[in-house]
């Protein structure tokens, strides 16, 4: 794959994250809500990560061990989340993570984007299995994995630590021949 994707959905566009996006990107994963529901996203989040985050995903894409797209409302193109794929070649799987910012919560956009990355991660890059996770605390993070096919495979006590705080995920995994199987 020589240039970066593009996937559009009924309501979204997912492409490459661009440096234009640094303020909305600074605005949005500043939010503590958003910081607080993800593993991720340091708070405060200042420029410098964004710019690191974005070096990352360029170079993760160079090298086809990531996919990250930025997730842009189809009528305006206005900036409103990202979503990829951390891929582990050597195994066929990759990790599945997103998040979109609070104005555009509980609208199915997370939801929508997951179906389409999931679908592009099966078909065009050919995985046998997408997996997961969300931290406890945030169990809607969850609803997306379920509402696109995605099974429990259970829960991961002190997994992680993000700050000061040991926090317990959630795993769920989709194989290629449950994408194949799914009723969505």
């Amino acid at each position: 794959m020589e240039n970066f994707p593009q996937i559009m959905t009924a309501r979204l566009l997912l492409g490459r994250i661009s440096y234009r996006d640094i303020p909305k990107i600074i605005e949005y994963a500043g939010n503590r809500k958003v910081a607080e529901t993800t593993l991720n996203i340091p708070h405060p989040y200042r420029e410098e990560d964004a710019v690191f985050w974005i070096n990352s995903a360029n170079s993760g894409f160079k090298g086809r061990t990531q996919y990250t797209f930025a997730v842009r409302r189809k009528d305006s193109e206005e900036f409103i989340g990202a979503i990829g794929l951390r891929l582990h070649v050597e195994f066929l799987r990759a990790e599945l993570g997103y998040w979109i910012a609070e104005p555009f919560w509980n609208q199915g956009f997370a939801t929508e984007a997951a179906g389409a990355v999931l679908e592009f991660g099966f078909k065009e890059l050919q995985l046998h299995k997408i997996y997961a996770t969300h931290m406890v605390e945030n169990p809607a993070s969850g609803k997306v994995m379920t509402k696109n096919g995605m099974i429990w495979e259970g829960e991961l006590k002190d997994h992680t630590r993000k700050g000061d705080k040991f926090r317990s995920i959630v795993l769920y995994r989709l194989t290629r021949s449950e994408f194949e199987q799914r009723s969505v």
